[in-house]
């Protein structure tokens, strides 16, 4: 990267930024404009549309009558994947000045957001796009009689509602299948970080899109997600979020056309060391990155450890000496290597976790508010070192850089101690014994383990999370189930 560029294209003043609906840029109907607030240091960086219910209606009936009229739909797969793949070059042509966007909104350190952000929809949309035209329907064995037929089919207007942590990655999990599968969709940003999936629907016009396929409307969530979420025409509605939302989501759907609803509704995350794991102190950097990067804003931050009583002290140590050396501080600055927190209002949920904690007294390693002389809303790595299993930074997302260290004697207590939470989205188990690893793979309740690493998982393998951490995936060639209705033909012959 070139810090120079970067220096150039943050200093770039940004223009209103406005709904992209049926191809076209649209301002909001009467709802006015929201700020956008940065969070590097506190300004105003610009404004977008607020949505209102007329605005997500007129996106819904685009992407209605672009599904309904087989512009998308009905088109042979290479076509579609003809524009998806020059989407993708677009994307990654654009890549640097889309990373730079997103961290002038949400935060996250220049470092992380160009890969995981631009680069990784990037990828995402070609791996869906070269994937298309090779799904095929079935041939049942019956009755020489009859024949069975099994066709896939796109299941029709997608609603899609995305979080602020990592949009342009998250979002492209969800429409990179849904358009290669020929549905079309109407997104709903975060209203914190919606300016790059504004400019990605921008792009996705300029690589030959139709008109209607792809839509965004940006907005409060009690709106425009709402209005999606009750709609008779939205078909699917796939939602990364908190569970509270997601809960009112189901309602919505239940009270309308009972449209399949897909949640990822984030966890609380075991990462399990024991003292048998191969390298303590590669345990303790990988572990302290694995909920500190990004200011622990991630869905599969390892955000409980659980290490074995004879090393909890040595690993706390080696942990706390690795959070230190993590550098937080301007995320467009290229030695970044932990950015800010996404608005004021999370930094503020976050620093009550630690106080609570002091208030326990539990011993609390960092955890204050940084760099306040910039404006912008920062926050060193919290370690509360001996957490109990009762207490509420145990047992609640906080989504932030704050990790409760809780020891342990035994395996069963290990794993006793990892399930005792309502989420099951990631965990991770460090041990040298390969039987051991693979009983906690079978014990623990999560949708993703991982084994002497944390984090880094590819698109070929889903995402996905059990009890209230949510149902379907993302990710992998499965995430095309939530997008393709089967369809038997059943003939005599």
């Amino acid at each position: 990267m070139n810090q120079d560029r970067i220096d150039v294209l943050r200093a770039v003043p940004l223009a209103a930024f406005q709904h992209v609906i049926n191809g076209r840029r649209v301002c909001a109907s009467d709802g006015g404009a929201m700020s956008v607030i940065s969070p590097v240091d506190g300004t105003v960086l610009t404004t977008m549309a607020r949505g209102t219910r007329e605005d997500t209606d007129a996106a819904i009936a685009a992407a209605r009558q672009a599904f309904d009229s087989g512009i998308w739909s009905d088109v042979a797969p290479a076509v579609r994947k003809k524009i998806l793949l020059n989407w993708a070059d677009l994307i990654e042509a654009n890549a640097l000045e889309l990373a730079v966007l997103g961290v002038r909104e949400n935060g996250t350190e220049i470092g992380m957001a160009l890969k995981a952000e631009p680069l990784s929809a990037a990828a995402t949309i070609r791996y869906y796009a070269e994937a298309v035209d090779k799904l095929f329907g079935e041939v049942a064995p019956t009755d020489p009689a009859f024949l069975g037929l099994v066709h896939r089919e796109p299941a029709g207007v997608v609603g899609a509602i995305v979080p602020w942590n990592f949009p342009l990655m998250i979002g492209a999990w969800k429409f990179g299948p849904a358009l290669a599968a020929g549905c079309t969709m109407v997104l709903k940003p975060a209203e914190t970080a919606s300016l790059g999936l504004v400019r990605l629907a921008e792009l996705a016009l300029e690589a030959g899109m139709p008109a209607g396929v792809f839509n965004v409307v940006t907005g409060e969530g009690a709106v425009v997600g709402a209005r999606i979420a009750e709609s008779m025409d939205v078909d699917v509605l796939v939602f990364t979020g908190s569970g509270s939302t997601g809960r009112r989501l189901l309602e919505a759907a239940a009270r309308s056309n009972l449209k399949r609803v897909y949640l990822e509704l984030g966890g609380k995350s075991p990462n399990i060391v024991f003292a048998d794991a191969p390298d303590l102190d590669e345990a303790a950097r990988v572990s302290a990155h694995g909920i500190f990067r990004n200011s622990g804003q991630v869905c599969i931050a390892g955000s409980r450890l659980l290490v074995e009583r004879r090393i909890h002290e040595e690993f706390v140590e080696k942990l706390a000496f690795h959070a230190a050396s993590i550098k937080v501080g301007n995320p467009l600055d290229t030695a970044t290597q932990s950015g800010a927190v996404n608005s004021e209002r999370q930094l503020r949920q976050n620093l009550q976790f630690v106080e609570e904690a002091r208030g326990q007294g539990r011993k609390v390693i960092g955890g204050q508010r940084i760099l306040e002389e910039t404006g912008g809303f920062y926050m060193s790595p919290a370690i509360v070192a001996d957490a109990a299993r009762e207490d509420r930074v145990f047992q609640e997302e906080v989504f932030g850089p704050v990790l409760a260290v809780t020891a342990f004697d035994t395996e069963a207590e290990a794993v006793a101690l990892a399930n005792d939470s309502k989420y099951g989205l990631a965990a991770a188990i460090w041990t040298s014994n390969l039987s051991r690893a693979h009983r906690m793979v079978r014990k623990i309740r999560a949708g993703l383990v991982h084994v002497n690493t944390y984090g880094g998982s590819d698109l070929t393998i889903p995402l996905g999370g059990v009890k209230q951490s949510g149902n379907g995936h993302d990710k992998s060639l499965h995430a095309f189930d939530k997008y393709l209705d089967l369809k038997t033909a059943w003939i005599k012959l």
